[in-house]
């Protein structure tokens, strides 16, 4: 990161900046990543708007957009710093969630696996035989009718072509 767009942040925004770096992420649980999230997304948010709105401002005083880019550089800075860092955080939010995901799922099927061993076994009178596989299903794109409408279009296409 640039040392002066560090330097020109104030005591918050650099601690909030701060608290996205690897080893401090890593101490993290989801509630609290989320909470850091929202944080971050404010004080991008901000920045954005008044990048924005001093733009807007400029170009009315300056006579075009391009002549107004140079000015209000540090609003604009900031809120791409923010937004890098927001996107650090977000990709660690997708990790702890999906860490949280698998490890839950594994707690459901653990104990679906224990209720289904825990259950009487029924006795049946003939062997099962093997198992009759379906054809599965084609992907439609949104449902039977649609899809043979759609086929029918086409046949009547083809043929109005072949008729000539």
């Amino acid at each position: 990161m640039n040392q002066g767009l560090l330097n020109s942040l104030t005591d918050a925004e650099r601690l909030l900046v701060a608290e996205t770096e690897r080893d401090a992420l890593k101490g993290l649980d989801e509630d609290e990543l989320l909470d850091l999230h929202q944080r971050i997304r404010r004080a991008r948010t901000k920045y954005v708007k008044n990048y924005r709105r001093a733009a807007s401002a400029a170009v009315a005083g300056v006579g075009g957009r391009g002549m107004s880019y140079p000015r209000n550089q540090r609003d604009r800075d900031k809120a791409e710093l923010f937004e890098s860092v927001l996107a650090k955080v977000s990709r660690e939010v997708a990790v702890v969630a999906n860490r949280a995901s698998m490890q839950l799922r594994a707690e459901r099927l653990a104990a679906a696996r224990a209720a289904k061993g825990a259950a009487p076994a029924t006795p049946t009178s003939e062997p099962k035989s093997a198992t009759v596989t379906r054809p599965r299903a084609t992907k439609t794109t949104g449902g039977l009718k649609k899809d043979a409408s759609t086929r029918a279009m086409g046949a009547r296409r083809q043929a109005k072509r072949d008729s000539r």
